[in-house]
């Protein structure tokens, strides 16, 4: 990773260099194809505080570019390194998400798998039930049920052919919809 520091209306010492260096550093564990890095640090005259902008060239990817502002340079380069990282691995995820497969590699996995093979798995799991639901139901013989069984409602159709709810309230009464 080529590494450029530049410095504008302010002297870059020994010490801003390593720290900066050790923060693009710590970078490299996304393992993307980082080319470059410039950092360009700027002192504000107006807002008497330092401007950090991070520009990070990936291989086959778009550029990052990062702006961070604050009144002490060692803060703004924290906040711009975080942001920096937090980008890179929203990248890394993308690239290595298993959503981010082919389609003639799910064509390729969906011909693999024999449909027959995996009905017949799930037909021991699955337990067909008739429904009484289409049964036209008297609404007394309904209430009958509900008040001897523990159930809370009942779903029918009445003799009219209306899909009807029929239900415990919390007072004791029932109610019908």
């Amino acid at each position: 990773m080529n590494v450029s520091l530049t410095g504008r209306h302010i002297e870059l010492t020994e010490s801003i260099k390593d720290y900066l260096n050790s923060s693009l550093t710590s970078m490299e564990k996304y393992n993307l194809d980082i080319i470059s890095a410039d950092v360009v640090i700027s002192k504000q005259e107006k807002n008497h505080g330092v401007s950090i902008e991070y520009i990070i060239n990936i291989g086959g990817k778009n550029t990052i570019v990062i702006k961070q502002h604050d009144d002490d340079l060692y803060a703004a380069a924290d906040l711009a390194t975080n942001r920096a990282q937090k980008a890179l691995r929203r990248l890394n995820d993308k690239m290595n998400d298993h959503h981010n497969e082919g389609i003639n590699e799910a064509k390729k996995e969906s011909s693999d798998t024999n449909v027959n093979t995996t009905a017949e798995s799930y037909e021991d799991e699955i337990i067909p039930l008739e429904l009484n639901l289409y049964k036209p139901r008297e609404v007394g013989d309904v209430l009958d049920e509900l008040k001897e069984g523990n159930k809370q409602f009942e779903i029918f159709n009445d003799i009219e052919g209306k899909t009807r709810v029929l239900y415990k309230r919390s007072d004791g009464k029932f109610g019908l919809y």
